[in-house]
């Protein structure tokens, strides 16, 4: 989207809550700017808490909904010895999950077996053709445990029940009108639950309820916190709450993990020692969802269940191929539908961007339609249709759309849809590809009213690079781990000049240093528009990156967007 279509705004904090902020913590005072990023992201109660979380403040939980009976049911199936199988989901969620209750299952003597449903062939879920090739692999078990689905498998849980086959649900999706007809569903949008946890949280806290109905002696739930936090980062829930604890603590279990196949992971995606949440996002996670974008997530369950050293390398190196392949095909589905899109001044105006081809990997959709709601700024829905014209695709949005509103007005051109406000899945036939663009678009339209949809750049603060020193570092790291509901706080800086040409990396990256006053700093801008930049000097949006090598420890500015100096004063908002 062109840069003046872009509005610049300011956020505002309380100015009484953040002067009580730089005086509230342990006696100390916080530097203005740190009190002015914290009032903006909470109340004054939570101040302690979110500065420094404890495994203490965990929740009982035997408080979420279900839980009570899902763990009196699997300690039973331990007691007795039964067969019980796992099934998950292919993405990082439902792998860290069943992976977390493989191993404290094995811990109690059992001996559960994982299964993992094909993307292309069974599609999302529990499926009867799931269930029926899950059975001939393993035979029929005693209970059946599924981890990140199964809330609105009414008709799958019905079939299981006339096999008597138990079964236990653990969950975070919405809920449908019926509920399946289960021994539990724990999932924490039912009424009474509490917190937004991904499925690998709802294990963590699972696996907790178990060891509090039968210990293991020597077992440390604190060492599943790597798993959880894997899942909970890549799953974009909000990272606060109990959410924030876990991720926290399961970022330094990462750093140190003596799990081989996540310590062999780490090494194939060239890191070494700490970690933040980006890196779970645009390193270790996009490599275990790969294999089940184009292959089996097997792979991925194998690698973080693996003990052997040498076979968990050979693993990570499978990952990192399958992860190269899936670049190639992502881009390539990127270029051809960005291109598409350009040619026809229909789409570009449209509301909601629908695109759907026959050339296009349906592993690869929910990440094609993210990049193009980012290149236009509007939800975008992206669909691979098969040789026999149906298609599976995903959906992803933008704030004050919802997604799932929207598909509900379409349900009559859908064979299947579901998701929430912000992404979401649908399978429609070829033949009605047309209509179900069209009644998108006027779907979206519709919840926008007289609104647009307009593009923004939104700055916590003002400040200055020289502003960025050791105090001010040091209470910045106070505030990770950033993510959905905890953002990475991004600064204006103004009047700012470019060391130009800088240096180009890959031929879309940017690499420059920058200079305010006397005061240098290096920056980086990924996939810089570097025809359409505007002569310096600039004004920036800008976030902060730690970077570390050999042991030394050093700070990247990250280039969001840039205007010309004299483009004007920014907005509230």
């Amino acid at each position: 989207m062109p840069a003046a279509e872009v509005e610049w705004f300011l956020r505002q904090p309380e100015e009484a809550l953040m002067r009580s902020l730089s005086e509230s913590v342990s006696g100390s005072t916080l530097l203005p700017l740190i009190s002015r990023l914290l009032a903006l992201r909470l109340g004054e109660e939570k101040v302690e808490a979110f500065l420094d979380p404890k495994l203490a403040a965990l929740g009982d939980p035997f408080l979420l909904p279900g839980m009570e009976a899902a763990g009196r049911r699997i300690i039973e199936a331990v007691e007795k010895q039964q067969k019980v199988i796992l099934y998950g989901d292919y993405d990082v969620d439902g792998i860290t999950s069943l992976a977390q209750l493989m191993i404290l299952l094995r811990a109690y003597g059992l001996k559960p077996r994982a299964f993992l449903p094909r993307r292309m062939e069974e599609g999302y879920g529990l499926s009867l053709e799931g269930l029926g090739r899950c059975f001939e692999e393993f035979g029929k078990p005693a209970l059946l445990v599924a981890l990140d689905c199964g809330t609105c498998s009414v008709a799958e849980v019905a079939w299981l029940g006339t096999q008597g086959v138990d079964c236990v649900i653990v969950d975070h999706h919405e809920p449908g009108e019926r509920l399946p007809d289960c021994v539990a569903l724990v999932n924490p949008k039912l009424p009474g639950g509490q917190g937004e946890f991904c499925t690998a949280g709802l294990v963590f806290k699972l696996l907790h309820a178990l060891l509090k109905l039968r210990q293991i002696p020597g077992f440390d739930l604190r060492e599943m916190l790597d798993l959880a936090a894997m899942g909970t980062v890549a799953d974009l829930v909000p990272l606060c709450g109990e959410n924030r604890i876990i991720v926290k603590k399961g970022l330094e279990k990462i750093a140190t993990t003596r799990r081989v196949g996540l310590r062999a992971l780490k090494t194939a995606a060239g890191l070494d020692g700490h970690i933040e949440a980006h890196h779970i996002g645009f390193r270790l996670g996009p490599r275990l969802n790969a294999s089940g974008r184009l292959d089996h997530a097997q792979t991925s369950l194998d690698l973080l269940l693996c003990d052997d050293a040498a076979e968990a390398e050979g693993y990570a190196e499978l990952l990192n191929e399958l992860n190269r392949e899936r670049q190639e095909v992502e881009g390539r589905a990127h270029v051809e539908a960005r291109a598409d899109i350009l040619a026809n001044p229909a789409l570009v105006q449209a509301s909601c961007i629908v695109m759907g081809s026959r050339s296009w990997h349906p592993g690869v959709v929910g990440i094609v339609a993210s990049r193009l709601m980012r290149d236009f700024y509007r939800p975008a829905v992206v669909i691979a249709f098969d040789e026999n014209g149906i298609g599976k695709g995903s959906g992803r949005s933008v704030s004050g759309v919802s997604l799932v509103e929207a598909l509900d007005e379409c349900r009559h051109l859908l064979l299947k849809g579901g998701g929430h406000a912000m992404a979401a899945g649908v399978s429609l036939e070829e033949k009605n590809f047309t209509a179900f663009r069209e009644a998108m678009h006027v779907s979206v339209t519709r919840q926008l009213g007289t609104g647009t949809l307009q593009a923004r750049v939104e700055c916590d603060a003002e400040c200055s690079l020289a502003d960025f020193g050791r105090q001010f570092f040091d209470e910045f790291l106070r505030l990770e781990p950033f993510g959905m509901g905890n953002p990475d706080p991004v600064f204006l800086l103004r009047n700012v000049n470019p060391g130009m040409p800088g240096l180009v990396l890959k031929e879309k990256h940017w690499k420059l240093q920058l200079r305010q006053g006397t005061c240098p700093m290096p920056a980086m801008w990924f996939n810089a528009p570097f025809a359409d930049a505007p002569p310096p000097p600039w004004d920036m949006a800008v976030k902060l990156q730690r970077q570390f090598w050999r042991g030394t420890e050093s700070w990247t500015l990250l280039i969001q967007a840039v205007r010309s100096a004299a483009s004007g004063d920014l907005s509230p908002s």
